[in-house]
Parts: C-alpha cells; structure tokens; sequence
C-alpha cells in the first residue's frame, strides 16, 4: 500500500541530481540576477528553455523521493527543498526565530543595498525592525495609513502616462519610480532622478554580493551618499509618507528607522514590472477585460486587485523563497541542524499544474474566491511571520495604477504577443513589454 506523502521522510538527492539541480536552477538564479534581474539574461534563458529545466529537476525531485522534501548539496551546505504544499505549509507555519530569512547567499546580495532591512536582520534586531515596518506599513489594516493621499500621487502621476496610444515599460518604469519616491519621501523627492540611479546601482551590485567579500569601495561609497540623501528628507517628510510616519514611531537607534526606506523604494519599485504584465495580460485576455467593467458605476477594482495577484502567481517578483534553521530541528522526523538551509521554490509550484490546477494560464477568478490569499499553494507575498509587510501597500498601489490607466482607456493590444489558449510563457520580461491604449 502506498504511504501518504506526509508520511514519507525526506531524502537526500544523488551527486548527479545535486549537479543537475545546481545546473538547472540555482547557477541560472544567480546568472539572471536576484537583486536586479538582468534583462538580457532573463531573456536569454527563457530563449533557451531554462525555466523547463529548472520544472523538469524539480519534478524529478518530487517523484524520485516520493513527494517528501529532498537534501541536495551544494557549495553553500545543505539545502533543503519543499515540493509537497503540506511542507510548504508547514515552512510558512514555523516562526522566524526557528526558520529565519537572512539566509547566508541572500543576506550577502541585500547587504550591498540594505544591510539594516529586516531581511538581512535576526533576532531581537530583526523583531525590532520588523515591528517598525508593521508600525508604518500597518499590513493588518483593511487600508494603508495615507491611502488618499497616495491615490492622489498616483492619479497625478497616471496623467503623464496616457498622452498618447504608446504605453513603454520606460515611461511606465519612470512614473512608478516618482510615485515611490513620493510615496515614500514626498513631493521634496518627486524628481530625484540621482538617488533612484544609485540605488539601482547598489541593486546591481548586490547581484554579485554572494561571491564577494563584502561590499566594493564604490558599492560603500554609493550607500552612503544613498543614506546621507534620506537622512536630509527624512526631518521634512510629510506626515502622510512613509518616512513622515518613521517620525511618529519610537525605536532605538540601531533599528535605523530612515535606513528601512532603503527597502521601501525597492519594493515599490517592483509595481511597475506588476502593473505591466497585469496589462498586457488584460490585452490577450480580453473577456477579463470586458468583466472589469460590469460593475455598475465604476470600475471592478476587487476584480482588477484578482488579475494583479494572478500576474504575481504567474510571475512572482522573488520566485525562490530562502530561510535559514536557527536552531536544531526536524522536518518529517528527519533531523535538521542549525545553518541548513531550506527553499520553496513558489515560482515552480504556483505554475505547476498538479498543484494549481490551470497553472500556466491567466484565471484571476481564482483570486475572488473565499480564503484564497490564504492558500499556501499561491504565495506571490510569502505567508505567517514572514509574509512581506508592505504587501499590501503594493498589491493596492499596483491596482491603483492599473485603474487609472482603464478607467478611461483600454489596453488594446502589446508586445511580446500571448495566446490566451496555451500555455502562458514561462518569464515575461518587463522591460520588453510594450502596451497600446485607446480611449473607451
């Protein structure tokens, strides 16, 4: 009789696997760039087939051990790998202080650029910076703290974008950035167009950060005129923004309360690669389209909020999630030492079509029904104590951006071009896509 999979304990990979493994999935992570994925890179390896690669090791990893998690080695230690939702599950279950996210690779890249976030923190430090994002983000309200007013940023900056029936990632890309930085800094940052390109440096240069030796003398030189620009906004930051909202908040000095900024400005940054393959989905989708509009008197905006989470499902912006064991443990009965590392490859699972049924095509609907951003089959945000403070601040400014460009106008046709009835690409690079708008 054939054991439930919970019941299977996890197995350790072969050499070959390791190296396929290796090959497959983690060399091509690194090459394509995590901090600041690398457009031509990217490109190239979907070209190539990499991420079928990448799906057909996993699922050999699956069905050659059962389901259960596998060991596979590698240059950095043991690696643990989740591929049944139980574990996965269980992973976003367990507390922070037991399996914690400063995993040593990761923590090297994100140093370069945000050595005081709270990903690159542990302990009561990192409890401590994470209560301040909590305190400013506020994730558990219905509504983010300032929400009109940054309706009011985005809808005045969703003017420059509608001029005319082109829609390039590069002005979208540019608008996201002002809105960032308005978001977070306010109108005094609006056009700071110098700190956004060093801190797209520093996000390139922690691209590197796992096989250096800590930051370079330039990378050093570029955080500290980044942090000396903040620390000059921060005492006039209106009280609407996020570092106005740092003011109000009381915590020690080694939290460094204006450095979380440095994460901020990052994650919202990301919305423009969301909001662009949101719309050029919608273009080759346009059933879905049409139903954002079926509302009476305004746009669907719960519905249009669903057709953003499937772009995050379909191409989420961090598709590896990494931890790291604090402590001695055991998963499935098998013991787990303290400094094993453990990765949910969400990106693998959330298109995999035995675990999401219709896994590589567009079905926001998914997203409507009750206790979905709840499953742990469908993460694009991470889930339990590790779940991204900011997300849904993200989430909701990334629909904004989308309403303002539908309310008015429809997404007509983009490039790269979609067939609705086949498989979606497995990446879609954002800074290729190119949309067409008419006025409705």
């Amino acid at each position: 009789m054939t054991r439930p999979v919970s019941a299977v304990r996890p197995g350790r990979a072969s050499r070959g696997a390791s190296l396929r493994f290796a090959l497959t999935h983690t060399l091509p992570t690194f090459v394509r760039g995590v901090p600041s994925p690398r457009p031509a890179v990217t490109r190239l390896l979907g070209a190539a087939g990499q991420p079928r690669w990448s799906a057909a090791t996993l699922r050999a990893l699956r069905e050659g051990h059962g389901g259960a998690p596998v060991v596979v080695g590698g240059p950095s230690g043991d690696l643990l790998v989740l591929l049944d939702p139980a574990d996965v599950q269980e992973f976003f279950a367990r507390p922070v202080r037991e399996l914690a996210l400063d995993a040593v690779d990761k923590t090297k890249m994100l140093a370069v650029f945000e050595p005081t976030g709270v990903i690159c923190s542990h302990g009561d430090l990192r409890d401590r910076r994470r209560a301040l994002n909590d305190q400013v983000l506020a994730p558990h309200a219905p509504v983010p703290p300032s929400w009109d007013a940054f309706r009011t940023v985005i809808a005045e900056e969703c003017t420059r974008l509608t001029t005319g029936p082109a829609l390039p990632f590069a002005r979208l890309r540019r608008a996201v950035q002002r809105i960032s930085r308005r978001i977070t800094l306010g109108d005094q940052a609006a056009g700071d167009e110098e700190l956004h390109g060093w801190l797209l440096a520093l996000r390139k240069e922690g691209n590197w950060g796992a096989v250096r030796q800590g930051p370079t003398p330039a990378g050093r030189r570029l955080y500290e005129a980044a942090a000396t620009r903040l620390h000059v906004y921060a005492p006039h930051a209106p009280a609407a923004t996020l570092l106005g909202r740092v003011r109000a908040a009381a915590c020690d000095e080694d939290v460094d309360a204006v450095g979380q900024a440095h994460h901020w400005l990052l994650a919202l940054d990301s919305v423009a690669a969301i909001v662009a393959r949101t719309l050029l989905l919608l273009a080759f989708h346009p059933a879905e389209q049409t139903a954002l509009y079926e509302a009476p008197h305004a746009l669907d905006t719960a519905r249009l909020g669903a057709c953003a989470l499937e772009s995050l499902r379909l191409y989420p912006v961090v598709p590896d999630l990494l931890r790291i064991l604090r402590t001695d443990t055991t998963w499935r009965g098998m013991p787990c030492p303290a400094g094993m590392h453990v990765l949910v490859p969400v990106g693998f699972l959330q298109r995999d079509g035995d675990v999401v049924p219709g896994g590589s095509l567009f079905i926001p609907g998914r997203w409507l029904a009750e206790g979905a951003e709840l499953d742990p089959r469908m993460a694009p945000f991470g889930h339990g104590e590790g779940r991204c403070p900011g997300a849904r601040l993200g989430l909701m400014v990334a629909t904004e951006i989308c309403a303002q460009l539908l309310r008015e106008h429809r997404v007509t046709a983009g490039r790269p071009r979609l067939d609705p009835h086949r498989p979606l690409p497995d990446t879609l690079e954002s800074s290729g896509i190119h949309l067409t708008l008419a006025r409705s």
